[in-house]
């Protein structure tokens, strides 16, 4: 028996030596030492068998690619603002939609169950502002009244947010996403909202009760949940999940311009290894209603065709939306995205500059990178802890040249100008006109962002993805909404929907 035995295991060792020399892996062992995975008498190293990446909810997979972002046509009078480059871009997630009013009230509910009675002025910054319907010659009052409460426009585009605020919803999106991953996971309790009344104090809500990702990777002294549906380790102890774990999901963020653009032309190759470069719009073909037998006629997006002109004839050449239209409207382009040309613009995370395309990266082009460092207190004991701001996040601050969004900025945009009105391609706010030679027009700044996409009060020029505009990241309109993003780990090959 002996003898049996010792075949055995130098049978097994021999196999096992095999597997790491011949550098072919193997599920149950390393490939490198041999050692076995997820051994329960070992070191405690885990190994995910066929681990997928999930979608996030609401999102699509976009799988990265090469394209040329840039103008795609000429128009004399446009502004000289996107040289044609040819980059790359990684793969994503995009939301299938633009951000609706039922979605931004769920945030805003959220706000005033948590600050409402402790820092109301922390839930009046999410309101969106819903003067931007106002205007001097137009009776506006009803949807000014109506468009952001009434169920008539639950999944209608929300407006009259700015890019700060868009960011924000990003940030609290990420934390309730993530929240409700570990609560299903049972590596963390539900919320409790009835405690709320014990809490005394912005600073207890936001030390004690508000979830937030970066907070919970790095709280030292978390206490993982307990009970049946708790997740144990291999040696069915409590404990921490970490991102090792695959449970929790990148942040949401506004996607960069190039990733935009990309998203929107939908650029796939065909069968025959064809790629379908230089469209005008993010549909096939360059018309502005649908070619096809079945949909002959029917218009592709939300726009203005001419002066006065909003909506089209009543009937069959009506495109039914005097200002916006619900998000699902219209037809998606090829990645199964909607409203990516019209109905509203869309703020991405660019600093707007007029030489961006000379100055841009070759893969994952984006400026307006500032590197944010975690804030450390310490106590009478001199522990170090991260410094816990009123939104329960962990406070960061802005080194010395970390903040580079002026980096290389050979800028000549605050000689770009808007064009003439009579074009139907002005970029005009609050009614101001501006006239090319007033040396006091707008300027650029390291806040002013790029929004794009075209709305329902632009003309079709606007739609091209590859045409840009900016406005100062604290300004909001009736006529820009926003949908996020999020980096993808990994490769669309390994996402599957949840």
């Amino acid at each position: 028996m002996k003898l049996k035995t010792i075949a055995k295991l130098a049978s097994l060792s021999l196999a096992i030596i095999m597997v790491a020399c011949t550098g072919k892996t193997n599920e149950g062992y390393s490939n490198v030492t041999g050692w076995k995975y997820n051994d329960k008498k070992g070191t405690g190293f885990t190994v995910k068998k066929d681990y997928t990446n999930q979608v996030p909810p609401g999102m699509v997979a976009i799988e990265g690619g090469s394209f040329t972002i840039g103008g795609k046509g000429e128009y004399v009078t446009a502004p000289r603002d996107n040289k044609p480059r040819r980059i790359t871009v990684s793969s994503f997630y995009m939301d299938e939609y633009e951000i609706t009013n039922n979605n931004w009230r769920e945030y805003t509910t959220w706000m005033k169950a948590i600050f409402g009675k402790v820092a109301p002025r922390l839930v009046q910054k999410t309101e969106p502002n819903v003067n931007v319907w106002r205007e001097e010659l137009a009776y506006n009052e009803p949807i000014l009244e109506n468009y952001f409460t009434h169920p008539s426009y639950d999944q209608y585009p929300v407006v009259g947010v700015t890019w700060e605020q868009a960011m924000d919803y990003c940030q609290w999106r990420t934390d309730r996403v993530n929240e409700k991953a570990l609560t299903d996971a049972g590596a963390i309790l539900p919320t409790d909202f009835s405690k709320l009344e014990k809490q005394t104090g912005l600073d207890s809500i936001a030390n004690n009760f508000i979830f937030n990702t970066q907070k919970y990777l790095t709280q030292k002294n978390y206490q993982p949940a307990s009970g049946k549906n708790a997740k144990k380790d291999l040696y069915g102890q409590n404990r921490k999940v970490d991102m090792s774990d695959g449970i929790l999901f990148s942040d949401f963020r506004l996607p960069t311009e190039a990733e935009w653009e990309f998203a929107a032309y939908g650029i796939t190759s065909g069968k025959n290894g064809m790629v379908p470069e230089g469209k005008i719009y993010p549909w096939s073909g360059n018309q502005l209603r649908n070619p096809s037998k079945k949909q002959l006629g029917q218009m592709m997006a939300n726009f203005v065709r001419g002066r006065g002109d909003m909506m089209g004839t009543s009937g069959s050449l009506n495109d039914k939306a005097t200002i916006t239209a619900p998000v699902n409207a219209y037809f998606p382009n090829d990645f199964g995205l909607y409203n990516m040309a019209g109905n509203v613009n869309e703020w991405v995370l660019d600093v707007y500059r007029s030489t961006t395309f000379e100055d841009m990266a070759e893969y994952n082009s984006f400026r307006g990178n500032v590197f944010l460092t975690l804030v450390f207190v310490s106590d009478n004991l001199g522990n170090k802890t991260y410094k816990v701001d009123s939104l329960g996040r962990i406070a960061t601050e802005v080194a010395k040249g970390d903040d580079v969004r002026n980096f290389k900025d050979g800028d000549d945009s605050s000689l770009i100008t808007s064009i003439n009105d009579s074009t139907g391609l002005a970029n005009l706010r609050n009614n101001a006109k501006i006239d090319p030679t007033d040396v006091l027009r707008p300027t650029i700044s390291e806040k002013t962002r790029v929004y794009k996409g075209g709305s329902w009060k632009d003309r079709a020029y606007w739609l091209n993805p590859s045409t840009r505009r900016y406005l100062d990241q604290d300004k909001s309109s009736n006529d820009i909404g926003f949908r996020c993003a999020m980096s993808m780990i990994g490769d669309k090959d390994q996402t599957k929907k949840k």
